[in-house]
């Protein structure tokens, strides 16, 4: 269903005072029924990832990070099995998964002889049985699992469903006999950035020719629109001389066809 900007704002708004866990989520699908669980869900990970990057500063201060390892020492020293980071990381409103690294490298930095590389914290946060303290490898893990906005879980699900939905939108166009070409095409001609598809023949949609189709497993906010116009859209624009798409309830000014479904945002590429 198409969701108004009002309908966006309101949800938006409400999300301002809720924490950023799986009992929230489902009492925001309580109060707009009518939406569904991954509008819903897409919505509030957009937003709350505003938040962490508004506030992130502040948790990286050496001071904000000793606190928080000393508090998460002498926590674990009380009941090693309770949820101290997560119960951390809820209390100073910072996300799971980051609030698990940071402890994480500070926590190889006092174990071990030389700094700890991006790498090998990304290696523990994926399997955190590689952390050599069992007890911080059961914290990091409750971290990750309940942590619905970021890490490496969430990573992997978020480009799942990306690779899911440019399928369903390959078997589409063959459904209805368009010729395209797809990623692994374009970039086999040379193309740096591509569009998920390019259609060979161009086709007429409410009144717009279309010449390329993206297409984005998350919610299109204002945000996000204009992030992809300045990381991709433009360069198409540019290249192939077709207009871009945002759906005109979000940006006004711009003449665009853009379809918001549970699959996510469907950009057409056209002639306006």
């Amino acid at each position: 269903m198409i969701l108004t900007k009002a309908q966006y704002d309101e949800i938006a708004q409400c999300l301002v005072s809720v924490p950023p866990t799986r009992q929230s989520l489902r009492k925001l699908k309580q109060r707009f029924p009518s939406q569904s669980q991954a509008t819903l869900l897409s919505i509030f990970s957009q937003e709350y990832q505003k938040h962490i990057k508004r506030t992130h500063a502040k948790h990286h201060t050496s001071e904000a990070i000793e606190s928080y390892y000393q508090r998460y020492l002498n926590g674990v020293v009380k009941n090693g099995a309770a949820p101290v980071l997560l119960e951390l990381a809820n209390e100073v409103d910072y996300a799971p998964s980051l609030m698990a690294r940071l402890i994480l490298e500070r926590f190889l930095q006092e174990h071990e002889e030389t700094p700890p590389s991006k790498s090998v914290i990304n290696s523990m946060l994926r399997d955190p049985s590689q952390i050599p303290d069992g007890v911080l490898a059961n914290q990091v893990y409750q971290c990750i699992v309940n942590d619905c906005c970021y890490g490496p879980l969430v990573d992997c699900i978020k480009h799942a469903i990306g690779h899911e939905h440019e399928i369903l939108l390959r078997d589409l166009l063959l459904e209805k006999n368009l010729s395209f070409l797809d990623e692994d095409q374009l970039r086999a001609k040379g193309y740096d950035k591509t569009p998920d598809f390019i259609l060979q023949v161009p086709v007429a949609v409410e009144g717009h020719i279309i010449h390329w189709i993206e297409s984005k497993a998350s919610f299109g906010d204002e945000c996000s629109h204009h992030a992809y116009l300045h990381d991709q859209f433009w360069s198409y624009w540019n290249r192939d001389r077709v207009s871009l798409c945002c759906p005109a309830s979000l940006v006004t000014g711009i003449t665009s066809v853009s379809y918001c479904t549970w699959l996510g945002i469907i950009h057409l590429g056209c002639d306006v």
